[in-house]
C-alpha cells in the first residue's frame, strides 16, 4: 500500500486573506481564489490561461480540461465555487466543492468521507465502551464473575443515609401497652414528682390501705374450717374377694 501524502488531504485546513474580505462580490471572488498563497487552487487549470491570455471566463467553454466556476453566491458572507473536468462545450465532471464563509475558504468533504468519518466515530465510541465496561469486570474461581464500579463506594458514602420510617402501632399494641403501664403503676407508685422543670422533686405520701380487724381475720379463718368438717360423702365397701376355681 503506497503511503498517504497529507499534503493531498485538504479537508482540515482553511485558508483566508483578510485584505480581499472587505471588498469580496460575485464579480471578483474567483480572483480571490485565484491568489497564489491558496492551496485549494490549481495553476495548471484554464482559469490560469484565461488570465494570462486577458480574456473573458466565456472562453472557458471552449476549452478543455480543469476549471473553476462560480456555482452560488449568498452576498455578502457566503460564495460556492466548482472544480471541474470540462470534457466538451456540453459536458464536465464535477471534482471538488469549496465555499467561502465571511472570507475563509474550505474544501467540502465528498460523500464517501462523510459516511467514512461518521462510521470511524460510532466505532471509536462503542470500542471505548466495550473497554470501559471490561475494565470494571472482574473473575474469580469461587465467585465467576462481577462487576466492580470505582465510583460506587465513593457514591454510597456520599449519599446521605435515610432514615427508616417508623411503622405506626396499630390499636392492639397501644391498648395492651397502656394496659401494662397502669399494671406497672400500681405496683410500684412513684415515690417523687416534680411540679415543673429544674425545681426539686417532693415526695409522694403512699397512703397505707388500713389493716382488716383481727376479728375479721379469725372469722375468716374459721369459714374454711367449717367448710372442711362437713361430713363427706360415703364411699363405697370394698370389693369381695372371690375363691378361684381350680
Amino acid at each position: 500500500m503506497a503511503a498517504v501524502d497529507f499534503r493531498d488531504n485538504l479537508l482540515g485546513i482553511s485558508w483566508v486573506d483578510s485584505g480581499w474580505v472587505p471588498i469580496l462580490n460575485p464579480g471578483n471572488v474567483l480572483d480571490y481564489f485565484s491568489e497564489r498563497s491558496n492551496p485549494f487552487y490549481d495553476r495548471t487549470c484554464n482559469n490560469e490561461v484565461v488570465k494570462m491570455q486577458r480574456l473573458t471566463l466565456e472562453h472557458l467553454n471552449q476549452m478543455v480540461g480543469v476549471e473553476y466556476i462560480l456555482l452560488h453566491a449568498q452576498e455578502p458572507i457566503l460564495y460556492i465555487i466548482r472544480k471541474q473536468q470540462r470534457q466538451s462545450p456540453t459536458q464536465v465532471i464535477p471534482m471538488a466543492d469549496y465555499y467561502i464563509i465571511a472570507g475563509v475558504v474550505y474544501q467540502a468533504p465528498d460523500l464517501g468521507t462523510v459516511i467514512s468519518s461518521r462510521a470511524l466515530s460510532a466505532v471509536h465510541g462503542i470500542q471505548s465502551a466495550f473497554d470501559e465496561a471490561m475494565s470494571y469486570c472482574r473473575y474469580h474461581p469461587s465467585k465467576g464473575y462481577w462487576w466492580h464500579f470505582k465510583d460506587q463506594e465513593e457514591r454510597e458514602k456520599a449519599k446521605p443515609k435515610s432514615k427508616k420510617k417508623e411503622e405506626p402501632s396499630s390499636l392492639f399494641q397501644r391498648h395492651r401497652v397502656d394496659t401494662l403501664l397502669l399494671d406497672l403503676r400500681s405496683k410500684f407508685p412513684p415515690t417523687f414528682y416534680q411540679p415543673k422543670p429544674g425545681e426539686k422533686p417532693i415526695p409522694v405520701e403512699v397512703k397505707k390501705e388500713p389493716e382488716p380487724p383481727a376479728e375479721a381475720v379469725k372469722q375468716e379463718e374459721r369459714e374454711p374450717a367449717t367448710k372442711s368438717s362437713a361430713p363427706a360423702p360415703p364411699s363405697k365397701p370394698p370389693p369381695e374377694k372371690r375363691a378361684r376355681l381350680q
